[in-house]
């Protein structure tokens, strides 16, 4: 018996949008980003970015209340995209609004989070995602800080928004990072950096 080969239907070679995408039932494993109509898996981090972005959590849990704190679980809805950063602080009204809500996800209706961290993984593929695309896209959400750490460069550049538009100061080695957000933070890229390293 011979089968014809369907030919796909505009709906199923349609990109989906970001509303059609949180609707899907939540059946995938791992993390995953939402861009330009599609779905992305994230490989797996490596031990040096996983150990660095959970001290970071431990550190900022010190200053900021915990229930403000998210770590790679959280959704980012931005510019039409849906990312799943590092780390986030999320304010006291995003807090709330996120609390009250059935999924873990930060809606573009909600306020912006505070405060953005993202770990560098190798590749030119991670760096322009994390250095340009996600630059512009968290500046257009009004995201007040963003913070770039690079195991590579061993720096990181903490972006603050000024008009619509970030402007970075770079930090590396015993430089003690600069922020508004948080200025009793007592911390140097060396520490941050020592904290992705096996003792």
């Amino acid at each position: 018996m011979t089968t014809t080969p369907t030919t796909p239907t505009p709906q199923s070679t349609q990109k989906l949008t970001v509303a059609d995408y949180l609707a899907l039932d939540d059946a995938f494993e791992g993390r995953r980003e939402f861009v330009d109509g599609e779905i992305l898996e994230m490989p797996p981090e490596s031990n040096l970015n996983a150990q660095i972005s959970v001290f970071l959590l431990v550190t900022l849990a010190q200053l900021v209340p915990v229930p403000w704190l998210r770590h790679k679980d959280v959704e980012l809805v931005v510019a039409g995209r849906v990312r799943m950063p590092d780390l986030v602080v999320l304010g006291e009204d995003l807090a709330a609004v996120l609390l009250a809500s059935e999924r873990n996800t930060i809606t573009e209706a909600m306020p912006a989070p505070l405060l953005v961290v993202e770990v560098v993984s190798p590749g030119k593929a991670n760096e322009d995602r994390d250095y340009r695309y996600k630059r512009s896209e968290y500046a257009v959400r009004g995201i007040p800080e963003y913070w770039i750490v690079d195991p590579m460069r061993q720096t990181v550049a903490v972006l603050r928004l000024v008009d619509g538009l970030y402007e970075s100061v770079d930090y590396t080695s015993d430089q003690k990072i600069g922020s508004d957000l948080l200025p009793e933070l007592s911390l140097t890229v060396a520490e941050i950096l020592r904290a992705g390293k096996p003792t």
